[in-house]
């Protein structure tokens, strides 16, 4: 892509309102625009970098079995009633409205209940199970605090997917896999090193979930953190039964801000019996389905990232989630030699398959490099009178800042 075709411009400051580094920088870098406070819109730059992070979950989730489906927003009251999820004093996030049939719907903000509703006609007997599907949907929250950028929205996109066993045992084995591939999610996210399965309150039908905790300063919670086992303890459930569960000793841990990026929950029978989701098994005998419930949010993870990997100057993304992995720099003269040079070198790499984004601007070297490491992309090639002289390219890598002088070919 050329720069200069791109319709989205930098900002030299952001909104004054916003608070969060990760907002602050993704909009001044032109990913994302701020509709209103927990409300953005992706911007060309920046649903590259979130379908690139949805491709990762997508691959993840296929190689443990998930089916991929897509649920609707709009939610039938009746199957909320019937988990007792429907109302306000049960539920205090809900956005609702009425159809004009007089009908209340809501806007999901979790998709367990028409997912089981759904499963009624395609699960009957043991042979159909296991079952594992999930989304990309749309939640709609009403947080009352929405302070945090995209980690924290009223409208965001969450991946979320469902898994379906005859038994306890066959949802411990999906669990175990669904943990491992998350593991590989935020590894192969850049954010590996800093996240820790991290140990949490399970609810009512396992003694402990699982939370992804990425360390960071702008997080909104506290977990204790084993650095040798890479696991972690949610101050929420932290007291010396976890630790004699864990066989750890607060002198083996250290306390730490972070952000969860993903959590895996066993839901048992919950669902699958307040909405008659059974099966027959092999002796003819009706049962509830064992399910499980995992999350993570692409934007979510977008903004951990972007609040993980950044400097004084801007984003820094990891490679296999940048928006491109080459940004084009063309500092051109008079004579036209360099424009000339970085046309023929921009469509080189575009046959290659690489994907640059190419700064063909008029503009000047400063306003230039600055919007190069705004940006964030991971290899900066520059062409200019200078480097052709030598028939080279000055390539500077965005998160190590090695600069080197690289032959032309």
């Amino acid at each position: 892509m050329k720069q200069s075709q791109l319709f989205t411009k930098t900002r030299r400051e952001a909104p004054k309102d916003e608070v969060a580094k990760n907002a602050q920088l993704l909009i001044r870098a032109g990913f994302i625009h701020k509709e209103m406070a927990g409300v953005y819109s992706y911007l060309p730059l920046g649903l590259r970098t979130l379908n690139k992070i949805r491709g990762i979950i997508r691959e993840e989730m296929n190689s443990i079995g998930g089916q991929e489906i897509h649920l609707t927003a709009l939610q039938d009251k009746r199957n909320w009633e019937a988990t007792d999820r429907w109302s306000d004093e049960k539920v205090d996030n809900w956005f609702k409205t009425n159809l004009k049939n007089g009908n209340e719907v809501g806007l999901g903000f979790t998709h367990e209940e028409p997912l089981t509703a759904l499963m009624k006609d395609h699960i009957s007997s043991f042979r159909d199970l296991p079952i594992s599907a999930y989304q990309f949907q749309t939640k709609f929250r009403n947080e009352e605090r929405a302070k945090s950028g995209i980690l924290r929205g009223r409208e965001f996109l969450m991946k979320d997917l469902y898994s379906f066993n005859v038994d306890d045992k066959a949802h411990q084995e999906f669990y175990e896999k669904a943990k491992m591939a998350y593991v590989k999610i935020f590894e192969r996210a850049g954010i590996g090193a800093q996240t820790y399965v991290t140990f949490a309150s399970g609810g009512s039908f396992s003694k402990y979930s699982h939370e992804f905790q990425t360390t960071c300063e702008a997080g909104e919670d506290l977990i204790y953190v084993h650095e040798e086992k890479k696991m972690a303890v949610n101050k929420e459930v932290f007291n010396d039964e976890v630790l004699k569960d864990l066989k750890l000793e607060k002198s083996q841990l250290v306390e730490k801000k972070s952000i969860e990026v993903g959590n895996i929950f066993s839901l048992g029978t919950r669902f699958s019996e307040a909405l008659g989701l059974n099966y027959k098994d092999a002796e003819g005998k009706s049962k509830p389905v064992v399910m499980g419930s995992y999350g993570i949010g692409p934007g979510r993870l977008m903004g951990t990232i972007a609040e993980v990997w950044s400097d004084d100057k801007g984003l820094v993304w990891p490679e296999s989630v940048a928006p491109f992995a080459v940004h084009l720099v063309a500092l051109f003269d008079e004579a036209g030699t360099v424009k000339k040079a970085a046309d023929e070198l921009y469509e080189k790499l575009t046959k290659k398959r690489i994907e640059v984004l190419y700064d063909d601007r008029d503009t000047g070297a400063g306003a230039k490099f600055a919007d190069s490491d705004l940006m964030g992309i991971p290899k900066r090639y520059v062409i200019s009178e200078k480097s052709l002289k030598s028939n080279s390219i000055e390539t500077k890598d965005r998160l190590t800042g090695k600069v080197e002088m690289v032959p032309i070919r």
